[in-house]
């Protein structure tokens, strides 16, 4: 059997490699991603403060450290019983989704934008942000830049840097919103609005018109029959901030819907030796394995996802792009992995139409922007929508609310099992005759790279410990001993 490793795996967040196992035929009989690091947060953070952990987490990744601040406030908000003001809360739900709206817009022009744009199969050196400048044009990179520019002003001017930022407080936030930082927040949700426009504007010229990128997204190499998980508001709307946690089964019915606390009813985790990402699944349903359909309790998350799970944006100029979407792909639910690049990007235009309608909204201006907590701490846990998917944080604590026990099931996780399958059916359908050129592997990793996926914090171990491996080859390349631990 021959095995052909892609590694490291590019334009995502973390480390990985791809292993693919050829019959003697050269067909693929068996492909993974495999993610060999460790990071063990949820270790390391135990005999520490509870209230230390908003800070904390948002250095498990420098990519989306601001879903891990937003998700560590709502558990410390639920830890010690406390409901912040309402304008917090909107303070909050604002920088939020100017995280949201930039990364997206990092993700589809950086990092998955270049299969399209760019395509599939183009020379390894062009499938880059330089190519996608080149295709789309200088003045599209000009806007990238400045887009991402002002809504991180706006994670300064709220979370006091654009990166890990630290204004949560159980309870609330540590700084308000002056005129002057609400006009200039304005401007920056205005000029995403727009910008959001020009991408899907791109979308439309460069994929929607091209017939072999059409057929990719539609066709069978990428398509996956799962559960959808994703939060929604009171009306079944997309809401990444606040609400309830909503499954939808293959056909598009709802499955189950419930609150934050309720999580570990419903989601439960499988463990593989072979690497250190755990996978979700539907607990009433059952690990069958990494199959999809309507009897293995597989669950996507993510923009698609989302998408699947609702009854719309909550935003006009949103909706409308989520109807294109849903129109142009045959209706819902949609399973083309592929689609999730521009379901990302409708999910920008409503983050970026959300910050507006937050920025105009007086109450922001508001100084009442905490409650004290005044009860003794336990339990608690936080859900907000990463860009990656579903994200969740549970703590729990003695009565001084020092941590005793933390569980992050992280977006990326969320997402793993049926990151294998895409990557498998990918290869196996791509792969023929052991012929495995370039574009073939950049294909193979299209599989992962849809779901945006970010291994620097979706990396753990159960119960703690590394279960390392280690195998030591002769020197004609035979196996003479393999050492293992745990």
């Amino acid at each position: 059997m021959k095995k052909i490793t892609i590694d490291p795996i590019t334009r995502l967040e973390g480390h990985g490699k791809i292993e693919i196992f050829l019959d003697d035929k050269g067909s693929c009989e068996r492909a993974c991603l495999q993610i060999p690091e460790l990071r063990g947060f949820e270790q390391f953070s135990v005999g520490r403060p509870a209230e230390e952990m908003p800070r904390i987490t948002t250095m498990i990744c420098g990519v989306c450290p601001t879903a891990h601040h937003m998700a560590s406030a709502k558990a410390l908000d639920d830890l010690f019983k406390v409901d912040p003001p309402p304008a917090a809360k909107k303070i909050r739900e604002l920088m939020y989704n100017a995280f949201q709206a930039e990364d997206h817009i990092l993700h589809f022009f950086f990092l998955g934008g270049p299969d399209f744009v760019v395509g599939p199969q183009a020379p390894a050196g062009e499938r880059n942000i330089l190519g996608v400048i080149a295709k789309a044009g200088l003045e599209t990179g000009g806007k990238v830049i400045q887009m991402r520019k002002g809504l991180r002003n706006v994670l300064r001017i709220i979370g006091g840097k654009p990166v890990m930022p630290s204004c949560a407080l159980p309870g609330g936030v540590s700084k308000g919103i002056s005129k002057d930082e609400q006009k200039t927040i304005l401007e920056a949700g205005e000029y995403g609005v727009e910008f959001c426009k020009v991408a899907l504007g791109i979308f439309d010229d460069i994929v929607l018109k091209n017939k072999d990128y059409v057929d990719l997204i539609t066709g069978d190499v990428y398509s996956h029959k799962t559960y959808y998980m994703g939060m929604v508001d009171k009306n079944n709307k997309v809401n990444f901030y606040d609400g309830m946690i909503r499954v939808v089964d293959p056909s598009g019915k709802e499955f189950t819907k419930f609150k934050s606390q309720d999580y570990l009813d419903h989601i439960a985790e499988h463990v593989e030796p072979w690497t250190y990402v755990r996978f979700s699944y539907l607990k009433k349903v059952g690990w069958k394995g990494f199959v999809d359909g309507k009897e293995s309790g597989v669950f996507r998350v993510a923009p698609l996802a989302r998408l699947n799970v609702s009854n719309g944006m909550a935003t006009p100029l949103a909706q409308e792009a989520y109807e294109k979407m849903f129109s142009v792909l045959g209706g819902k639910p949609v399973h083309s992995t592929l689609a999730f690049h521009w379901a990302r990007l409708v999910e920008a235009l409503y983050a970026s139409e959300r910050v507006v309608e937050l920025a105009r909204d007086p109450e922001i201006l508001s100084p009442d922007i905490v409650n004290l907590p005044t009860k003794t701490p336990k339990k608690g846990v936080g859900i907000v929508e990463a860009p990656r998917g579903t994200l969740i944080h549970h703590y729990e604590t003695d009565d001084r609310g020092i941590l005793t026990k933390v569980n992050l099931i992280v977006a990326t996780q969320n997402n793993s099992a049926a990151i294998n399958m895409s990557v498998e059916k990918a290869a196996k359908s791509l792969i023929k005759d052991g012929e495995v050129p370039d574009g073939i592997l950049n294909m193979i990793e299209m599989g992962f790279r849809a779901y945006d996926p970010c291994h620097a914090c979706a990396t753990h171990s159960l119960p703690g410990g590394m279960p390392l491996e280690v195998s030591v080859y002769g020197p004609q390349g035979e196996l003479v001993k393999r050492l293992k631990r745990g």
